[in-house]
């Protein structure tokens, strides 16, 4: 599975909103799994879009043909657009689909690891974070993701934002150096991000 992730800063949000919507599109298109996002939660302007394909045969062909008339309608409302693309490795918690119905944040982290360093920070994201995740209340599926240059994403979906916030005090900062995270990670970005029930496709 494909996973792509869209940011960008909105300069206008009735617009860009109004064309999230047109979004609605992509049902039908071949190889279409699902798309969902919302606002950052530190930045109200940045807009996350989270894009799922069941190859990237079947992204670069809606690429090619349909993706230009669908973002036809928000011209003119966002700069600064970052698109990433990853190729699913495993799920955070079993069974992973990519659904937004019931899901209230998403974290997304975004890392770039030390070459020699792969290695262990994907064992880590599968021994220490996945089972810590899994096993929080409220987290409810997650997906990890590798992009050519040891880039990553891992990105997990809750049902709210003080489950998610509970699991960040608690946790995080044992597990992370627990997985030596320090040691694996050359940079680290990332964001909260409140969903908007109106753009899940």
């Amino acid at each position: 599975m494909l996973v792509k992730w869209i940011r960008c800063s909105v300069v206008d949000r009735p617009g860009f909103e109004r064309g999230q919507r047109k979004w609605a599109g992509l049902l039908g298109e071949p190889g279409f799994r699902g798309q969902g996002g919302g606002w950052s939660r530190k930045r109200p302007d940045v807009a996350h879009i989270f894009g799922f394909w069941e190859s990237r045969a079947f992204y670069d062909s809606f690429m090619a043909r349909s993706h230009d008339r669908l973002a036809a309608g928000q011209a003119g409302t966002y700069k600064d657009m970052q698109v990433l693309l990853f190729e699913r490795q495993f799920d955070v918690k079993v069974g992973f689909q990519p659904r937004f119905t019931d899901v209230d944040v998403v974290r997304v982290a975004h890392c770039q690891v030390h070459a020699d360093r792969v290695e262990h920070f994907t064992l880590m994201q599968e021994k220490v974070w996945n089972p810590a995740m899994a096993g929080s209340p409220g987290m409810l599926r997650g997906v990890f993701g590798h992009a050519p240059g040891n880039e990553f994403l891992v990105l997990s979906m809750w049902n709210s934002a003080a489950e998610h916030g509970k699991y960040r005090e608690e946790r995080v900062q044992r597990l992370g150096s627990r997985a030596e995270v320090d040691v694996d990670i050359a940079a680290l970005a990332g964001d909260v991000v409140a969903t908007e029930p109106s753009w899940t496709v």
